[in-house]
This record gives C-alpha cells, structure tokens and sequence, in this order.
C-alpha cells in the first residue's frame, strides 16, 4: 500500500459542527471506501436514530460519540450486506510477530499481523466494531486498510 493508503483513517469533522457528520477524505485511492460509508453515516444519522431533531440537526447536532456509533453501524451494515447477509468478518492488527517470510512473499509488517474475527449475526458484528472503534478511526491505525481487508474477507475471495 502506498504511504496515502497506510495513513489513511476514518476521522469526522470536529463534533457539534455543521459538518460533524462528515468524514474527512484526502487525496488518493482510499476516498471511493470513504464514500460508500459516508452514504451509510448519513442513511443511519437520518432515518436509523431515534430523536426529537429536524433531519439536518440529526446531522449537524452530533457529538463525538455518536460519530463512532454512526460509523461503527455503517461499517457493520456494509460488512453484512458484503457477506450476502448471513456473515461479517472483522479484521484488526495484533501485535508484531516475528516470523520468517514464505518464499515469493514480501513482510509488509502489517498483513502478517492481522486477525480476523468472524460474525453470523449483524448485531454481534457491529458491537464488536463499535467496542473496537479506534482499530478503524485512531490516527496510524491503518483503518481503511483494515476495512477493505474486512470487506474482502467478508464478500470472500471466491464471490
């Protein structure tokens, strides 16, 4: 992955802002991953919670947590709806391992580390997200990375 892709996270516009519900997207590759959540950020902030606000003050009126919460559903549901509704699989880094590389394989020092964890429930799958969140949203954590991985792994390499 180039340095674009390594360093690139889920992080939201500043809390209690007019754009609060907006994910920040830099320059490369990693922004059509950014968008394909975003419309799931904004479908769960407008139509999923249950509150007293008119539907732009669902999006602007939102504070820290419920931007993780937001986006721990969006990756929950696309993760589901890409194992054709009856699987998701959660992909986090653990931590260094030393090992020697296969022959014709390249250490990256982070696909020789990542874990996965398998769900055949959506609830199940988007509390464990939800828990886990700053896997996907923390500075250096390689979350979009870690989401196209899950993704991958949840579509399955045979579909």
């Amino acid at each position: 992955f180039s340095c674009e892709w390594a360093a690139a996270h889920f992080r939201f516009r500043q809390p209690h802002s007019d754009l609060a519900y907006g994910l920040e997207a830099g320059k490369g590759g990693t922004r059509a991953i950014l968008v394909a959540v975003q419309a799931r950020i904004i479908t769960y902030l407008l139509f999923a919670r249950d509150t007293e606000c008119t539907h732009l003050e669902r999006l602007c009126r939102i504070g820290q947590w419920e931007q993780g919460q937001a986006l721990a559903t969006a990756l929950a549901e696309t993760l589901w709806a890409a194992g054709g509704g009856g699987r998701a699989v959660v992909c986090l880094i653990t931590a260094p391992v030393t090992m020697m590389p296969r022959r014709g394989y390249r250490a990256d020092s982070f696909t020789e580390r990542i874990q996965l964890f398998e769900f055949s429930e959506k609830a199940a799958a988007q509390e464990f997200i939800s828990n886990h969140i700053n896997c996907f949203k923390g500075e250096g954590s390689h979350g979009v990375i870690l989401f196209l991985y899950s993704l991958l792994f949840s579509r399955t390499l045979e579909r």
